[in-house]
């Protein structure tokens, strides 16, 4: 396969920060233009959320104090406004510090190599959710897909021969092929689902298996899910799918699959060991000490028992 070229992500080096025009001109960088807010769009599809979070507030105070010092990148529309391909967390905390502009720089690049680079640049944040993964992978597959690379990543997610294009977009990323033709699954889900994967709720991979049921099928999954504050394990969502392909999954079959009682959802109750220490004998080994203090509340409730005997007996 042609080897797929590598985009410069023209992420912004210190040495840059601080060029003149004349300087980033000479070595061949793109002008810093200061480009009004009102003029610029945000881009098409954008997968990565712009979180107000403590991470979002110390940036705004950074933009008040010390204004953007990495430029956005921004592309060129043909009715002369301008979207964003990288820096939609800068754009979002200079509205919020009260900026009527922006520094940016101005790239010319097609639709398919501003969704390649602004997927590359955003992989560069600490935290990315499961759905901004899947629906940025998703993003950059359809781009390769137009510029002729292969794109059979989501009918096998754990078997069968090494996509290329999964290869390209994985050694970018970091995950291994089997991972992004999984994420890439995720996409299938409904948005009431999606979510529960990002707050956690589900797990990755019994997700996966979860998006092989159609939309109507997730829907009473979800509905299910809510009434009995219950989610699938993995073999639970691997019988979902299995039932789902047999045309035999319906409401009854998903509520009695959830009320199965699952080791990770049985009650556990924990002690801070500093705490109960305090009450056990040095003599008592500290494997020992679930005995012991089974054995105290054993004799507790022996002696309340013979407290009441003694009541009633007055």
């Amino acid at each position: 396969m042609k080897e797929q070229p590598k985009l410069d992500l023209g992420l912004t080096g210190y040495d840059e920060l601080f060029m003149t025009d004349g300087e980033r001109q000479e070595n061949k960088l793109p002008r810093i233009h200061d480009i009004p807010l009102s003029r610029i769009d945000d881009f098409p599809g954008h997968p990565f959320q712009v979180r107000m979070d403590e991470d979002m507030q110390q940036l705004v105070e950074s933009v008040r104090e010390r204004g953007v010092l990495t430029p956005i990148t921004l592309r060129e529309k043909e009715d002369g406004r301008y979207e964003i391909v990288s820096g939609h967390r800068r754009k979002n905390a200079c509205e919020l510090a009260g900026f009527q502009t922006i520094r940016a720089e101005i790239r010319t690049m097609t639709r398919d190599e501003a969704i390649i680079f602004m997927v590359e640049s955003n992989f560069q944040r600490s935290q990315i959710l499961p759905s901004e993964k899947a629906f940025a992978y998703k993003m950059r597959l359809d781009a390769m897909k137009r510029q002729g690379q292969r794109t059979d990543l989501t009918s096998n997610p754990v078997g069968g021969k090494l996509n290329e294009s999964a290869t390209v977009i994985g050694k970018d990323s970091g995950d291994s092929t089997t991972q992004v033709r999984r994420y890439i699954r995720l996409t299938e889900l409904i948005p009431e689902i999606l979510e529960m994967v990002d707050e956690g709720k589900i797990a990755f991979r019994p997700a996966v298996e979860l998006s092989y049921l159609s939309e109507v099928e997730q829907r009473w999954l979800h509905e299910a899910m809510v009434y009995s504050e219950a989610t699938p394990s993995l073999g639970q969502a691997i019988q979902l799918r299995a039932f789902s392909k047999d045309h035999t999954l319906g409401p009854n079959v998903i509520e009695t699959l959830l009320a199965e009682e699952k080791p990770n959802q049985r009650e556990k109750i924990s002690f801070r060991a500093d705490r109960l220490r305090r009450y056990i004998p040095d003599s008592v080994p500290p494997n020992k000490t679930e005995d012991y203090v089974y054995k105290a509340l054993e004799y507790y409730q022996q002696f309340l028992s013979r407290e009441r005997r003694d009541r009633d007996d007055r």
